[in-house]
């Protein structure tokens, strides 16, 4: 028994020695550094991928971006402004201290990124020496601007380069030039209000990047943006076209009509270039929808359309100034509602709700309730799509409007006239009626203006609004107050006072006519009411 226990661990000595042999096996000596490498599968993997078509496609892909960005970087620039600091002199002036534990170039860092901004952690005192010994240093600010012509020409926002003193544009390669302010179109401005400017340098052979096709942009294409965000120069961010056509209620810039994209930008990014796959100029970037905390990207930012910039950029340079087309009426988008009671196969078009007077709108013979459906020959989408096409047809310029009225379609022709403060400010006047001398039922009503809509809840509605209602008459008895939104009489709409005067009239004497009118209050949709005429009425 003995002997065949030594026997089996004899055997059991044997198969470890194998087992060891065979582990030793598996591991191969480098020949140049001595070291074990014990071998896997992860390189033959990693080798099937690079070898397969799906990789290919992503290196190409890859590479075809990286190759993108070479080619367009030399045109984007960085764009530095110096503003003088007006001291007055009637008051004591402040002076930055700096914290004892902050060293000059930490100091001048912080105010550069933080100017205009009370800076934390640096206290404040009243300089005691006069304010004409001392100089307030000059306001720095810093954006981005994209070359268009070989020659030097450089575009830009508006917002970037205003009230500054002195511009500064420095090239990819790090070459810098004063620049000349060639046209400017501000964005605050009530008349034009695109927010672009046009610089000049003097150079010559300098990397221009094309404009592309902003029309043909689609939804989901992708996009590249490169800039100078919080100071970074040449910076660049890839994303997709988020959505197009955004309208100006997203800013204060009156001709707003955004291209929308997710591609990261910032403070520093505005005038800077979006940039479709085949290397051309489809927006300048102007601005971004942040959360109010930290002012910095979220996602979502919005580009002015290079066609849109392409159309302006003559005047900018010839005339320095834009100078749009003035029709003269106020006007809101067609909606479901009314493309479906006016029949319309879609939805598409502007009605008119007022036309002032003496304006080239009133002289071609347009009536509010009327229905814009096409402005020289192209279909209008909305009234922000007619508004563009009314300010870039140019002063002077004869287009023929296709006009709904009536359910009849009718062509009337107008000449343009130029888009000026006095026009605007003669619309607002021309358009604001007083309250209508007939009375129906024992109550007065106008014209529904933006002012009143507002006030009283009827934004994007048509019709008259109620201004006095006499004490214990018919329509005070019925309920009707003021504020309250008449829309209809025996069933004919009312898109004016010119409408409700014209029914009014009509109405039989005798005080048995019944008249039925739809009104709206903040309370409850709508109904209908009957109404008897007074004799006193009219």
């Amino acid at each position: 028994m003995l002997n065949f226990r030594r026997l089996l661990n004899r055997h059991a000595a044997v198969i470890l020695i194998l087992s060891g042999l065979v582990l030793t096996v598996g591991l191969i000596i480098s020949q140049t550094g001595n070291e074990f490498v014990v071998p896997t599968a992860e390189g033959e993997t990693h080798n099937a991928f690079t070898e397969s078509e799906d990789f290919q496609y992503l290196e190409r892909a890859n590479r075809a971006f990286i190759n993108l960005v070479k080619r367009t970087r030399p045109s984007i620039v960085q764009i530095t402004t110096f503003t003088e600091q007006k001291v007055d002199e009637t008051i004591p002036r402040l002076r930055v201290i700096p914290r004892q534990d902050m060293d000059r170039d930490e100091l001048r860092r912080f105010m550069d990124r933080f100017r205009g901004m009370q800076p934390h952690g640096f206290g404040y005192e009243t300089d005691p020496t006069p304010n004409n010994q001392e100089p307030l240093p000059d306001i720095r600010g810093i954006g981005s601007g994209v070359i268009i012509s070989d020659d030097g020409y450089i575009l830009t926002n508006s917002h970037v380069i205003e009230k500054a003193d002195e511009i500064l544009v420095t090239l990819a390669d790090g070459k810098e030039y004063k620049a000349e302010l060639i046209g400017r179109d501000s964005a605050r401005s009530e008349v034009s209000g695109t927010d672009l400017a046009v610089l000049k340098i003097k150079a010559e052979g300098l990397s221009a990047l094309p404009f592309g096709d902003s029309d043909t942009l689609e939804v989901g294409e992708w996009v590249i943006a490169i800039g100078t965000p919080f100071n970074l120069s040449q910076t660049v961010t890839r994303g997709v076209v988020s959505a197009k056509n955004r309208a100006n209620y997203l800013s204060n810039i009156k001709y707003g009509n955004f291209i929308q994209t997710d591609t990261p930008i910032n403070q520093g990014n505005s005038g800077g270039a979006l940039i479709n796959i085949r290397g051309e100029l489809v927006g300048i970037n102007t601005m971004i929808a942040t959360n109010g905390v930290d002012l910095g990207n979220v996602g979502i930012g919005f580009a002015i359309p290079s066609n849109t910039a392409r159309q302006l950029l003559p005047q900018l340079i010839e005339h320095g100034e834009i100078v749009r087309g003035w029709l003269g009426i106020r006007m809101k988008s067609v909606t479901h509602d009314i493309a479906e009671k006016l029949k319309l196969d879609q939805v598409h078009g502007a009605a008119v709700n007022d036309v002032g007077r003496g304006s080239p709108a009133e002289k071609a013979g347009l009536r509010p309730g009327d229905v814009i459906l096409e402005f020289d020959g192209q279909s209008i989408r909305d009234s922000t799509h007619l508004m563009h096409l009314v300010g870039s047809a140019g002063v002077g310029t004869k287009v023929k409007l296709k006009i709904l009225r009536n359910k009849e379609k009718i062509l009337l022709s107008v000449k343009l006239e130029k888009r000026t403060e006095e026009a605007i400010e003669s619309l607002d006047e021309s358009i604001d009626p007083d309250v209508s001398p007939l009375k129906l039922a024992g109550m007065h009503v106008q014209s529904l203006t933006p002012k009143l809509a507002n006030q009283h809840g009827h934004q994007g509605e048509t019709g008259v609004i109620v201004m006095n209602v006499e004490p214990g008459s018919v329509a005070h008895r019925l309920g009707i107050r003021v504020g309250y939104l008449i829309k209809e009489i025996d069933y004919n709409e009312i898109n004016s006072l010119e409408d409700y005067e014209t029914i009014v009239k009509e109405l039989g004497e005798s005080n048995e006519t019944l008249a039925l009118v739809y009104f709206k209050d903040l309370r409850q949709r709508g109904k209908f009411v009957t109404l008897k005429i007074s004799e006193n009425d009219r």
